[in-house]
């Protein structure tokens, strides 16, 4: 019985090609501690769950010390796993319908503040991946790209000659995004690099490796350390720090924040409205530290 209800979820998976590897993994973990915690109880089937049952599978992983952001992507997998049973007449309800984990606490995103940014990225050595690094880096920080837009880049995706790069994101979704000029620069100068390359060379992908091989994720986060140390960043510098830091800045200047919707690729307003309590940080710190009123005094004059 357990290898058919193991097979349920296989074949749930399978049916989820438009989400990411690590996602449907995800899914996978959480889908089989629900079938574990089934069979401790003596639930026989998938059909035979039902919400109060379902409620003491949430309390039981929350006494585990799981957070709320991961109980959150559990019973979205169970509600999506039942959905796929449902249609195809396995299940006769969703058992976590108006199920809901406890709120997580709000995470805000780190950022590089702009000089830390400029510093990261203004690379001056010209040897082969360093000419490289700095289109990356640039181009991270001009356009807020994810790392895997940037890894998936190919040629044809960049148009430098009106300055914008074409974006393949989450769901398979795709955007145009405009690109700085200090981006378009180096830029320019890698792909005159990279032209001259080793035979064999990806043809397509925009940022390789000294191989000729497209760049893995890996590498570009390995890069990123590299490139942090040896230009004075303090911190764990990574990819996805640049690209809140081109939300972070561009929301500051320009208070636009359904065009900084826009640029990231987010389906939903509220995931980008996380900058909002970034710039209202960034507004606190200099009202504390300017105005004659917010001034903390050492001493109260008499």
């Amino acid at each position: 019985m357990l290898g058919a209800e193991i097979a349920r979820i296989d074949e749930f998976l399978e049916t989820l090609g438009h989400l990411s590897p690590h996602t449907r993994s995800a899914y996978r973990h959480d889908l089989r501690i629900l079938l574990d915690y089934c069979n401790a109880q003596e639930i026989a089937r998938w059909r035979n769950l039902d919400g109060r049952q379902l409620r003491g599978f949430v309390a039981w992983r929350h006494r585990q010390g799981i957070g709320g952001r991961s109980l959150q992507r559990c019973l979205a997998a169970i509600r999506a796993f039942y959905r796929h049973l449902i249609a195809r007449g396995m299940a006769a309800q969703n058992p976590a319908l108006g199920i809901y984990a406890p709120k997580a606490p709000k995470r805000l995103p780190k950022v590089l503040d702009v000089d830390q940014a400029a510093r990261l990225v203004n690379i001056e050595d010209d040897g082969l991946l360093s000419i490289r690094d700095r289109a990356m880096l640039e181009l991270m920080y001009s356009s807020g790209l994810r790392l895997s837009e940037l890894v998936n880049l190919d040629l044809d995706h960049l148009d430098l000659e009106d300055a914008l790069v074409k974006v393949t994101g989450k769901g398979g979704k795709t955007r145009n995004v405009p690109v700085g000029r200090y981006a378009v620069l180096a830029l320019t100068q890698w792909l005159a690099a990279r032209s001259g390359m080793v035979a064999g060379a990806d043809q397509h992908a925009v940022f390789l490796s000294r191989q000729g091989r497209r760049l893995s994720p890996r590498t570009v986060q390995q890069r990123f350390k590299h490139w942090a140390v040896r230009q004075g960043v303090a911190g764990h510098v990574h990819p996805h720090m640049l690209r809140h830091s081109f939300a972070s800045h561009l929301l500051e200047s320009s208070g636009d924040l359904r065009a900084v919707q826009e640029l990231l690729g987010h389906a939903d307003i509220a995931t980008t409205q996380v900058y909002t309590h970034l710039d209202f940080q960034h507004l606190a710190r200099v009202y504390d530290a300017t105005h004659p009123r917010a001034l903390k005094k050492k001493s109260i004059p008499r």
